[in-house]
């Protein structure tokens, strides 16, 4: 197994280790006012909406997790297996490692092979040469491309990167690439200062992935042999980066700490097009199998429908509508930040 190949096993490794199905998040500092007499009722078509010139059942999906080892081959395969029977989207983990390991090519192409009609995205870091990225994608029929922007997980990573100059090869990317983009954030979440350079270079969506859900200093930290924790707690709360998005103007995916139905819904009420779940939908599928997951999965979409009744939102357009309030610390970080 290549070093990339053992990383990967690693990272699945300690994102099981580190999962807590109690953990507290700032989505719970976040609260929708609910009206008592909503006049609707449950409908799973209120939940349906389109991604990428595809219809899909749900507005929440499959974010990056893995592949490029022998472990992410089954995961992969069972994560398309579950898309696929589901109609929701899915991202593959980050597919770079195809650049210098072609014969990886199977542990992602798997979930296309499972899932040949649905949005499928794929992922790769922000230095992949244009020309092997446009390879990339068309190998793997992406809908979309996920650039992930990472500079706190690499500085944690022993053998990471330290040359954060990324922009120009970005602009390449995109103007390669035929499919959408969409610049990612692994979990600590976009300041204004960044969107608005984005935005400026032509970027026009983002993944949030703000601070609540898996964090990848932490996962590096553990890696590694100095001592980096305080690195941990650099990340902004995916509450709070998703409505820097709004402000700033850019189309924006909501991802970072989702753990249930109501957190989809807050995230769609923060302004996400879609919302993006990791690390809960893999360690049900590790616990349970693909069968429990799309159990699982199918379980969510009745739930999300059934508060949308509540919310008295017949559709997700209606979503907009609801109104939000915050706790007081959530507050306090949206009043400095002057959001």
């Amino acid at each position: 197994m290549s070093k990339r190949s053992e990383r990967k096993e690693e990272h699945l490794a300690l994102a099981q280790m580190f999962f807590n199905k109690e953990k507290q998040n700032y989505f719970d500092q976040v609260h929708l006012l609910r009206p008592a007499l909503p006049e609707t009722k449950v409908n799973l078509n209120s939940i349906k909406t389109t991604m990428f010139k595809k219809k899909v059942s749900a507005p929440f999906f499959i974010n990056a997790m893995t592949g490029g080892s022998k472990k992410s081959f089954e995961i992969n395969k069972s994560l398309g297996y579950v898309a696929n029977k589901a109609n929701i989207a899915m991202a593959l983990g980050s597919s770079s490692i195809l650049v210098n390991e072609p014969d990886q090519l199977a542990s992602f192409s798997i979930a296309r092979d499972e899932n040949p009609d649905g949005v499928l995205m794929i992922n790769i870091n922000p230095l992949t040469p244009a020309k092997d990225a446009k390879t990339i994608a068309n190998e793997l029929q992406a809908d979309a491309v996920q650039i992930h922007v990472n500079t706190v997980q690499e500085l944690a990573m022993p053998e990471g990167e330290r040359d954060y100059r990324w922009l120009n090869n970005m602009k390449e990317l995109q103007n390669a690439i035929d499919v959408p983009i969409i610049v990612k954030e692994v979990g600590f979440g976009f300041d204004q200062g960044s969107i608005k350079l984005l935005k400026e270079n032509g970027f026009n969506l983002i993944d949030v992935a703000g601070a609540g859900g898996t964090n990848f200093a932490q996962i590096e930290n553990s890696r590694n042999s100095n001592d980096l924790t305080y690195l941990e707690d650099l990340g902004l709360p995916t509450p709070v980066t998703a409505l820097i998005a709004k402000k700033a103007g850019i189309d924006y995916i909501v991802s970072g700490g989702v753990r249930n139905p109501l957190d989809i819904l807050k995230g769609l009420v923060l302004g996400g097009k879609y919302v993006g779940i990791s690390n809960v939908l893999l360690q049900k599928l590790l616990d349970q199998g693909q069968e429990g997951l799309l159990e699982f999965v199918q379980e969510w979409k009745k739930e999300l429908a059934g508060l949308m009744a509540i919310f008295a939102c017949s559709n997700l357009k209606n979503v907009q509508e609801i109104q939000i309030y915050y706790d007081l610390y959530l507050k306090n970080i949206l009043y400095q930040l002057n959001i």
